[in-house]
């Protein structure tokens, strides 16, 4: 089975992107992306699968992945329980680390850890228990701030004991057929232009489909239509403007994420998430604020 394309949105101004996501959550399937990712669990057990690893994980569980290597994490929830925090995730793409790497000699000392990432890597518990606090901070953080924890939180996995490795060295995913045809060319668009109005009928001509066929096919691949999925995208987006940048508006984060006027955007977020934006804010505020003091 070919891996979905997951689209990371790196706001502007920002290297990296830092957030929390809880569960049941849209993403939680068999993806790839072109960033490295550090992937905290917070709560849950069940199965993870890493290029061609299989494996059990439990709350604690902390690795790192590098570019386009797929990845899933399967938890063994009932059907209708909700998490509200499940993991903390840190992408930054290579071209960030290179540029760094070109301005400062110190950088090469990542390079061994960003190689190896590449088939995935598993951090024992007592690294895992000194990253967390500083995930949970940068979460939060914002400006130089956000910078020196990332740059920390790298540190502490380039000093910690071996990890071990996942995938096997035979694993290698195919992006040649996967990225150069098919939906997943257009989820790569869509990615890259995500707060603009993109046009069914210009991503069929495309693929060189009709706009039909290609509307089947991304219902298809996706489980839903080009718009609903769009939107979806944004109020993702969006959530994780909620949590990260407690001071901004309602108002801006919902011009900023592509949505054309705040009622449509309350109305969307209402259906994809169960509540208001604001609710949806100062909801996860408060189990934060009873996660930290437990």
């Amino acid at each position: 089975m070919q891996p979905d394309l997951e689209l990371v949105h790196i706001r502007k101004g920002e290297s990296f992107a830092a957030w929390m996501h809880g569960y049941p959550f849209r993403r939680v399937r068999w993806h790839y992306h072109p960033e490295f990712e550090i992937h905290l669990v917070a709560a849950t057990s069940g199965k993870f699968y890493i290029g061609d690893h299989v494996g059990d994980f439990g709350p604690g569980q902390l690795i790192m992945t590098g570019p386009n290597l797929p990845q899933s994490w399967i938890s063994d929830v009932a059907a209708n329980e909700v998490v509200p925090i499940h993991s903390l995730v840190i992408q930054f793409p290579a071209s960030f680390i290179e540029e760094a790497s070109t301005a400062m000699a110190e950088m090469e000392a990542l390079r061994p850890l960003l190689d190896r990432s590449r088939r995935g890597l598993l951090f024992d518990d007592r690294t895992s228990t000194a990253v967390r606090p500083l995930m949970e901070r940068l979460i939060e953080a914002q400006g130089l701030r956000r910078l020196a924890l990332f740059w920390e939180i790298l540190d502490v996995l380039v000093c910690a004991p071996e990890p071990e490795v996942l995938a096997s060295l035979s694993y290698q995913l195919d992006l040649g057929s996967i990225n150069d045809g098919g939906i997943n060319r257009v989820l790569t668009y869509l990615r890259e232009h995500l707060i603009e109005q993109v046009d069914e009928a210009d991503l069929a001509q495309m693929l060189g489909q009709s706009q039909s066929t290609f509307s089947r096919a991304f219902k298809q691949h996706t489980g839903t239509s080009l718009v609903r999925y769009r939107n979806q995208l944004r109020v993702d987006l969006a959530c994780q403007m909620l949590l990260t940048a407690p001071d901004r508006l309602v108002a801006e984060i919902c011009y900023e994420v592509g949505f054309s006027n705040l009622s449509n955007f309350n109305r969307h977020f209402s259906k994809f998430k169960g509540m208001s934006p604001s609710e949806f804010r100062s909801n996860f505020a408060a189990n934060r604020a009873l996660a930290m003091a437990g």
